[in-house]
């Protein structure tokens, strides 16, 4: 495994802050390759599926209802098909999975982009608190079953941030995943982010001996419609302020794409990346023990649904 420092001098591509996804895929062809992301029908998600067509990726978007993934393929250039997929119903992610083996597809990435962010009240799915559900159970559900469709070379990238350094000490609360002791919003969005990079960093363990490889990823803070749950003075920030703070979609997505389908990207499996580039994580995104008690938690959630 390279040292941190040799994994810095891999990451001296030029790109940063202000590269977008145009930019990551400048003079790459992605002809001939599939690639599906979760999300894809606002923000991020469609500025990810967006430019990975623009370069000729045959692009599967999902949505949480089937008229809204198809309306935001349909506006894309390129070939995009959408599929029906909430990370919060089993019964949607279920389907979404059998509809995509069925099609015969042939995955070369899997992105993570569909999430929820900082719900100010407590909210549930099958009993487990909604953004842990939602952000982490839902995608690992959804990409464990699509595994055996990743081909030989394929990647998984999932957006995390850095938000997951506010998860709880533990990291994750396994005895308290309803929240229901003492619900916070921004700890248990922490928490589900959390838990996006250590599947990430689990599945990449799990890819070892292949070339398959696994990323997670902080987008940045940028204009998008995760804040929406946040009240009138996020929304008057991201309205009035975000222009001078925060990232516009094709800077926020550039560090997906890079991670998906630059070539520079598979120095960096396994690692957490921002600006498209290797990104310090908390102590507890580096707990190996922890991602593969988690890994396993997961799967008994998954086997135990309705």
């Amino acid at each position: 495994m390279a040292s941190p420092t040799e994994l810095r001098h891999t990451t001296e591509t030029g790109f940063g802050r202000r590269t977008t996804a145009d930019d990551v895929t400048a003079g790459l062809s992605l002809r001939g390759k599939t690639i599906l992301v979760t999300g894809g029908t606002t923000g991020l998600g469609l500025e990810t599926c967006r430019a990975l067509a623009l370069r000729g990726a045959h692009v599967l978007g999902t949505g949480r209802t089937q008229d809204a993934a198809e309306h935001a393929m349909d506006s894309l250039r390129g070939e995009a098909n959408g599929y029906a997929c909430d990370l919060a119903d089993a019964d949607s992610i279920r389907a979404c999975i059998s509809q995509i083996r069925a099609a015969g597809f042939r995955l070369d990435a899997i992105i993570g982009n569909a999430g929820i962010m900082a719900l100010p009240t407590l909210q549930q799915a099958y009993g487990y608190e909604l953004q842990f559900f939602t952000n982490h159970v839902g995608h690992f559900m959804l990409v464990t079953g699509l595994l055996d469709q990743l081909t030989d070379d394929g990647r998984v990238v999932m957006l995390s941030s850095s938000a997951h350094a506010m998860a709880p000490r533990e990291g994750i609360q396994f005895e308290e995943l309803s929240g229901e002791r003492a619900y916070s919003p921004w700890r248990h969005y922490g928490q589900s982010k959390l838990a996006n990079l250590l599947f990430a960093k689990e599945l990449q363990r799990r890819f070892t001996g292949t070339a398959r490889t696994a990323y997670a990823v902080h987008p940045g803070a940028t204009r998008t419609q995760l804040a929406r749950h946040l009240g009138r003075l996020a929304a008057w920030f991201t309205q009035v302020a975000g222009s001078l703070f925060l990232r516009n979609v094709g800077q926020g997505a550039a560090t997906t794409v890079f991670a998906a389908a630059h070539p520079q990207a598979t120095a960096l499996a396994g690692q957490y990346l921002a600006d498209c580039r290797l990104a310090r994580a908390s102590k507890r995104a580096n707990d190996e023990a922890l991602a593969r008690r988690l890994w396993t938690v997961s799967e008994h959630i998954v086997q135990r649904l309705p």
